[in-house]
């Protein structure tokens, strides 16, 4: 058994499961994200975590001790809520302090770690400032601080960046992660973000219609995704119907080279390769030739849409600064061997 385990945990509401079964064992100091489309039962399952709902069974336990019916503030733990949640008309000592002042801890004890995490999250010489007065990543900062400050034994992360822009998200990924790092703080976070859940997380539960669907470190969970919802929510794919034959894919009558796959000859099948895999050649030298039909700069990368015999492909390859190609352009595409994987039967045969 983890750290903290969710033993069968399932949370009905009448004929509606929007969790089902649970079953997750998280190790002491491990970074978790709960990753999912809205609806698929994640924040659900960080609030009976965090005891704001009742599961309607199964079991919450943390190092042997049973939550699953203790009161919120009774846990101990450490909870951020998308908004933050910062007291308006408290500074942001007096806000990190909050928590500490509810525990009766003395006056000097409470300075001291007060001024210890803020300036574990890079706030230090902002003790008398208002909410009002911080940069959004600054308010993310001080929700963090407060909800560390206790020293609980798991911290809680509810969409924790969604209110920022692109640029200072992203930032905040890395300040999460080495804030984390630092404290050693069991976490799990709950993100609809794949980029956020992927960039800074041990393992990564993938959850649709109330249930775990994959869990699995970053790196194994992109390139082996356990079903086609994975494949197509993790990341950008392209997938195409074909049938599996003689050993590979066959699509449109396209012979192409596959991973090895457990399919039968001739079943119809998904066949899906992720577009970073793809690379450009001259035509007749790669595994397929086709037409640029649409070019976008993404700024650090194009992105190229090629119409195939075999179907659309798209393919991204990095900005080394200049164009790579314009549409219109003849071009061959390849690819490493086991690139072009088999995914799983067709939804309908080719």
């Amino acid at each position: 058994m983890g750290f903290l385990a969710l033993q069968s945990l399932t949370k009905r509401y009448g004929d509606f499961s929007a969790v089902q079964d649970l079953d997750l064992s998280v190790g002491k100091g491990e970074f978790v994200s709960l990753l999912g489309p809205s609806g698929c039962g994640k924040t659900t399952t960080l609030q009976m975590i965090a005891g704001l709902v009742e599961p309607t069974s199964g079991k919450i336990m943390l190092d042997g001790r049973d939550l699953t019916h203790e009161k919120p503030n009774k846990r101990g733990l450490g909870i951020v809520f998308q908004s933050y949640a910062l007291f308006p008309h408290l500074s942001v000592a007096e806000n990190v302090a909050f928590g500490l002042e509810m525990r009766k801890v003395n006056r000097a004890a409470r300075d001291a770690r007060v001024k210890d995490v803020l300036a574990l999250v890079r706030l230090t010489g902002m003790e008398d400032r208002y909410p009002r007065a911080l940069s959004g990543g600054q308010r993310q900062r001080v929700a963090v601080a407060r909800a560390l400050v206790i020293a609980p034994p798991v911290l809680l992360l509810d969409e924790p960046l969604s209110n920022l822009d692109a640029k200072l998200r992203e930032e905040m990924q890395f300040e999460l992660s080495r804030i984390q790092r630092s404290t050693g703080t069991t976490t799990i976070m709950v993100t609809h973000d794949q980029a956020e859940a992927l960039s800074i997380s041990d393992r990564v539960v993938v959850m649709e219609a109330g249930r775990m669907t994959q869990v699995d470190a970053p790196y194994r969970l992109y390139e082996n995704p356990a079903t086609a919802f994975i494949s197509s929510f993790v990341g950008k794919m392209n997938r195409l119907d074909g049938v599996w034959r003689q050993g590979g894919a066959d699509i449109r009558g396209v012979q192409l080279p596959c991973a090895p796959s457990e399919m039968s000859e001739n079943t119809p099948t998904t066949f899906a390769i992720r577009p970073e895999k793809i690379a450009l050649c001259a035509t007749g030298s790669g595994q397929i030739d086709g037409t640029i039909t649409n070019a976008f700069f993404l700024g650090d990368a194009w992105l190229l849409h090629v119409e195939t015999a075999a179907g659309m492909v798209a393919v991204s390859m990095p900005n080394r600064g200049e164009e790579p190609a314009r549409a219109g352009m003849a071009v061959g595409l390849s690819w490493p061997p086991f690139a072009l994987r088999a995914e799983g039967p067709a939804e309908r045969p080719s």
